[in-house]
Protein backbone atom coordinates (compact mmCIF):
# COMPACT_ATOMS: atom_id res chain seq x y z
CA UNK A 1 0.00 0.00 0.00
CA UNK A 2 1.49 3.29 -0.90
CA UNK A 3 0.94 6.09 1.88
CA UNK A 4 -1.28 8.35 1.69
CA UNK A 5 -3.55 6.55 -0.64
CA UNK A 6 -6.20 3.58 -0.08
CA UNK A 7 -6.09 -0.03 -0.79
CA UNK A 8 -8.72 -0.50 -3.65
CA UNK A 9 -10.51 -4.05 -3.00
CA UNK A 10 -10.94 -6.22 -5.72
CA UNK A 11 -14.46 -7.50 -6.02
CA UNK A 12 -15.89 -10.00 -8.29
CA UNK A 13 -14.35 -12.08 -11.01
CA UNK A 14 -10.96 -10.22 -10.43
CA UNK A 15 -11.38 -11.09 -6.53
CA UNK A 16 -11.74 -14.71 -7.20
CA UNK A 17 -9.49 -15.01 -9.77
CA UNK A 18 -6.75 -13.21 -7.05
CA UNK A 19 -7.79 -15.56 -4.23
CA UNK A 20 -7.83 -18.46 -6.30
CA UNK A 21 -4.16 -17.42 -8.02
CA UNK A 22 -2.85 -17.01 -4.13
CA UNK A 23 -4.01 -20.51 -3.06
CA UNK A 24 -2.38 -22.24 -5.93
CA UNK A 25 0.85 -20.11 -5.29
CA UNK A 26 0.90 -21.22 -1.53
CA UNK A 27 0.17 -24.81 -1.85
CA UNK A 28 2.84 -24.77 -4.88
CA UNK A 29 4.94 -22.97 -3.13
CA UNK A 30 4.74 -25.14 0.06
CA UNK A 31 3.79 -28.57 -0.91
CA UNK A 32 5.76 -28.98 -4.11
CA UNK A 33 2.71 -29.56 -6.50
CA UNK A 34 -0.02 -27.09 -7.07
CA UNK A 35 -3.37 -27.89 -8.76
CA UNK A 36 -3.57 -27.26 -12.52
CA UNK A 37 -7.21 -25.43 -12.17
CA UNK A 38 -8.57 -23.58 -9.21
CA UNK A 39 -12.10 -22.06 -9.19
CA UNK A 40 -12.87 -19.47 -6.56
CA UNK A 41 -16.17 -17.98 -5.33
CA UNK A 42 -17.41 -15.37 -3.02
CA UNK A 43 -20.21 -14.75 -1.70
CA UNK A 44 -22.09 -12.86 1.29
CA UNK A 45 -19.31 -14.44 4.27
CA UNK A 46 -18.29 -17.07 2.21
CA UNK A 47 -15.10 -18.15 -0.01
CA UNK A 48 -15.09 -21.30 -1.70
CA UNK A 49 -12.69 -22.95 -3.85
CA UNK A 50 -12.68 -26.04 -5.93
CA UNK A 51 -8.69 -27.08 -6.48
CA UNK A 52 -8.29 -30.10 -9.71
CA UNK A 53 -5.31 -31.86 -10.50
CA UNK A 54 -3.09 -31.44 -7.16
CA UNK A 55 -2.21 -35.11 -6.28
CA UNK A 56 2.01 -35.35 -6.19
CA UNK A 57 3.68 -38.40 -8.10
CA UNK A 58 3.58 -39.91 -4.97
CA UNK A 59 -0.29 -39.50 -4.03
CA UNK A 60 -1.23 -41.01 -7.68
CA UNK A 61 1.42 -43.87 -6.47
CA UNK A 62 -0.67 -44.44 -3.68
CA UNK A 63 -3.79 -43.84 -5.26
CA UNK A 64 -3.22 -47.02 -8.05
CA UNK A 65 -2.67 -49.43 -4.83
CA UNK A 66 -5.99 -48.62 -3.90
CA UNK A 67 -4.39 -46.41 -0.51
CA UNK A 68 -7.50 -43.66 -0.81
CA UNK A 69 -7.95 -43.30 2.87
CA UNK A 70 -3.85 -42.49 3.35
CA UNK A 71 -3.91 -40.23 0.86
CA UNK A 72 -7.03 -38.39 2.35
CA UNK A 73 -4.77 -38.41 5.91
CA UNK A 74 -1.80 -37.09 4.26
CA UNK A 75 -3.50 -34.36 2.33
CA UNK A 76 -5.46 -32.95 5.37
CA UNK A 77 -2.45 -32.90 7.25
CA UNK A 78 -0.70 -31.10 4.79
CA UNK A 79 -3.59 -28.37 4.69
CA UNK A 80 -3.03 -28.19 8.22
CA UNK A 81 0.61 -27.35 7.81
CA UNK A 82 -0.18 -24.74 4.78
CA UNK A 83 -3.21 -23.55 6.87
CA UNK A 84 -2.31 -20.40 8.16
CA UNK A 85 -0.51 -18.96 4.74
CA UNK A 86 -4.04 -19.73 2.98
CA UNK A 87 -6.08 -18.01 6.19
CA UNK A 88 -3.71 -14.70 5.43
CA UNK A 89 -4.00 -14.65 1.47
CA UNK A 90 -7.72 -14.87 2.02
CA UNK A 91 -7.61 -12.25 4.70
CA UNK A 92 -5.06 -9.37 2.57
CA UNK A 93 -7.64 -10.10 -0.66
CA UNK A 94 -11.04 -9.62 0.85
CA UNK A 95 -9.93 -7.51 3.97
CA UNK A 96 -11.68 -9.51 6.19
CA UNK A 97 -11.15 -12.23 9.13
CA UNK A 98 -11.26 -15.52 8.95
CA UNK A 99 -13.32 -17.18 11.37
CA UNK A 100 -13.77 -20.69 9.96
CA UNK A 101 -11.77 -22.56 7.48
CA UNK A 102 -12.59 -26.28 6.22
CA UNK A 103 -11.01 -28.18 3.86
CA UNK A 104 -11.34 -31.90 2.38
CA UNK A 105 -10.15 -34.05 -0.56
CA UNK A 106 -10.89 -37.01 -2.74
CA UNK A 107 -8.28 -38.55 -4.55
CA UNK A 108 -10.71 -39.65 -7.57
CA UNK A 109 -11.40 -37.64 -8.77
CA UNK A 110 -8.59 -35.53 -8.12
CA UNK A 111 -10.35 -32.77 -6.23
CA UNK A 112 -9.85 -30.65 -3.06
CA UNK A 113 -12.26 -28.19 -1.31
CA UNK A 114 -12.07 -25.42 0.56
CA UNK A 115 -14.37 -23.26 2.05
CA UNK A 116 -13.06 -20.04 4.17
CA UNK A 117 -15.97 -18.56 6.63
CA UNK A 118 -15.39 -14.53 6.94
CA UNK A 119 -16.74 -12.45 9.79
CA UNK A 120 -18.63 -10.17 8.06
CA UNK A 121 -19.94 -10.50 4.22
CA UNK A 122 -17.98 -8.71 1.62
CA UNK A 123 -19.35 -5.59 0.42
CA UNK A 124 -20.57 -5.06 -3.50
CA UNK A 125 -20.03 -9.16 -4.33
CA UNK A 126 -22.02 -11.65 -5.57
CA UNK A 127 -21.41 -15.10 -6.84
CA UNK A 128 -19.26 -15.29 -9.98
CA UNK A 129 -20.64 -18.43 -12.51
Amino acid sequence: MRAGRPTERLAGGPLNCAIANAVVHVHSHRLGRGPTRAQAFCHANLVVLLLEDSMTRGERSLSRIGADDTIVRLRRQMEHAVRDELVQAVEELTGRHVVGFLCDSLSDPDLTAELYVLDRPISGLRMEA
